[in-house]
Order: structure tokens, then C-alpha cells, then sequence
């Protein structure tokens, strides 16, 4: 989360919209965002206008390890 927060703060904008906008740029047009209050719709809203840079893209995904996929299949 350290790298979230990092860039919501370069970008003036919240973890969850830098979530989002990650999102976005993997193509999820529809994102499940399991709104409870009015704000959280805004909030989603506002992911709309973050473009994350290459570089930030790659930074978010840089400590990721993929794990094998379990049941559901």
C-alpha cells in the first residue's frame, strides 16, 4: 500500500482513485467498486481523470508475484 499512497499523493488524489486508475489502464472498464455511501461514488468518479504514467504502472507492479489460481476452475 506504501506505493499507492506514494502515488496518490504525487497526483493529489486517494489510494482508492490510484486503485482505480490502475484499473483503468489494465482495461477493466467495469470495476467492482462496492459503493456503500455517495462519496464512494465520487471518488470512483474522479479515478476517470488519472492517467498513471508507464513508469508508474511498472512501479506498482514491480513486487507483485503471481500466485497459481485456486478452485473456481
Amino acid at each position: 500500500m506504501l506505493r499507492v499512497n506514494e502515488l496518490a499523493e504525487k497526483y493529489g488524489a486517494t489510494m482508492t482513485q490510484i486503485s482505480l486508475a490502475w484499473q483503468f489502464s489494465k482495461g477493466v472498464t467495469a470495476p467492482i467498486i462496492g459503493a456503500t455511501k455517495a462519496e464512494h461514488f465520487d471518488d470512483a468518479v474522479g479515478a476517470i481523470n488519472i492517467k498513471l504514467t508507464e513508469d508508474d504502472i511498472a512501479y506498482l507492479e514491480e513486487l507483485y508475484v503471481p500466485q497459481k489460481i485456486v478452485g473456481a476452475l
